[in-house]
């Protein structure tokens, strides 16, 4: 924790929250103060001076929280959901397209969405020069089917032409997404992510290949998406255990992703994986047209029912900020030590009823649920979204937060 000399004003101090910021090993009631934009000072009992005041005692104040798989190529991908919608839902500051456009249509995403949200918006880019073209609801066709639809040398021209907002190459791979070319797709994907320098996220469906086969094959740093699918193909084996292949990738340096999503969220794997010690590096939502009608709903709800797993909140907070911001190496990110960007996500922690659900019906009873307060990008204030699917499980009124004027 710091603070600049005295006598320097803020524009606006956070007042009294638990701020919970892992990269600084920040645990603790403190005040959290933004002056142009940046982070100015974290520490105990800030001076306000003539600074606005929130009182955001009671609540969590987390670093911008990042979802690091969704789909948001609005309206011109069939699976891709509107950016500010999320946002706004889940007090988040930057989602990261997990691979809806590929090097043919791009241009496009950058255009229309990226540079036209209020939030910030970065992209794996898919291998698949159409990227994900046939996702629907009742609709799947692959997009890495044919060694002619990955090529190698358009995504690498199109990730130099982008880094300001492209940060790795992603490929989804298994049954009908890759047909015949099956790994085949995966060593194409790894060949343009090594000639970027930059990490592949792999996503893991229906066999074949195996879980084993694909986690043995990715680098350090690359990540694994889906991680805690259920079976067929998960990261279990026979024996209900975690995958030799899986414990070794995770030694490596291979980062496991929960993209919970419509398909790749099962208790039973998430269960026995914790039970083992084996936690999620990042936890995001996978959220798309599907996904987003539940049980997936988006990164807020992914966390809560995370925590309700016995993930730690601080480790929760960790999972969807720092971790995030370094696996896509966007370090400015996830944090908030002094200069970084002002994205702070601030939330509170009720008791609740809620039955959670996993994809294939499975349902775990709840006790708490995480709900957003405010979100600020860049120091900015951004609109709170409502979330009638959990509203209801509230129990009683809780929380406590209130914008005063300093004195």
């Amino acid at each position: 924790m710091s603070q600049p000399a005295a006598g320097k004003g803020y524009d606006l101090i956070l007042k009294g929250g638990r701020v919970l910021d892992e990269r600084n090993g920040v645990d603790g009631l403190v005040d959290v103060a933004i002056k142009a934009g940046k982070i100015a000072a974290v520490g105990a009992s800030l001076p306000p001076g003539d600074s606005t005041v929130v009182d955001v005692r009671g609540a969590i104040v987390a670093p911008g929280l990042i979802d690091i798989h969704t789909h948001v190529y609005d309206k011109a991908t069939s699976l891709s959901v509107d950016p500010s919608f999320i946002a706004r839902r889940s007090a988040m500051t930057t989602m990261v397209d997990a691979g809806s456009a590929g090097a043919g249509n791009y241009d496009g995403f950058r255009d229309y969405v990226i540079n036209r949200s209020p939030y910030r918006i970065l992209a794996f880019l898919n291998i698949s020069f159409p990227g994900i073209f046939g996702f629907d609801k009742g609709v799947s066709i692959g997009e890495a089917r044919l060694r002619e639809m990955l090529p190698v040398d358009r995504c690498v021209a199109k990730i130099e032409a982008n880094r300001d907002h492209i940060v790795g190459v992603k490929v989804r791979i298994g049954g009908p997404v890759t047909g015949d070319l099956g790994l085949g797709a995966l060593e194409i994907a790894l060949e343009a992510a090594e000639a970027v320098g930059l990490p592949l996220m792999t996503h893991i469906g229906t066999a074949p290949p195996t879980y084993g086969d694909v986690v043995s094959m990715l680098r350090p740093g690359d990540i694994l998406t889906h991680c805690f699918r259920p079976d067929p193909n998960s990261a279990l084996g026979s024996d209900r255990k975690m995958l030799n292949e899986v414990l070794a990738a995770r030694e490596r340096g291979v980062l496991f992703d929960i993209a919970h999503g419509m398909g790749a969220f099962g208790y039973d794997t998430t269960e026995q994986a914790l039970q083992e010690g084996f936690k999620p590096d990042l936890i995001s939502s996978d959220v798309h047209v599907i996904a987003i009608e539940g049980p997936a709903f988006d990164l807020l709800h992914t966390m809560s029912k995370l925590l309700n797993c016995g993930l730690s909140l601080p480790e929760v907070i960790g999972m969807s900020t720092n971790r995030p911001a370094l696996a896509m190496r966007r370090p400015e990110l996830g944090h908030l030590g002094i200069g970084a960007p002002a994205d702070i996500s601030v939330l509170r922690q009720v008791e609740s009823n809620y039955n959670f659900e996993d994809v294939v019906g499975e349902k775990r009873q709840g006790a708490t649920l995480l709900q957003p307060v405010a979100v600020y990008l860049g120091g900015k204030e951004m609109e709170i979204g409502r979330r009638p699917f959990e509203e209801p499980f509230i129990v009683g009124e809780q929380g406590h937060y209130n914008r005063v004027a300093a004195q």
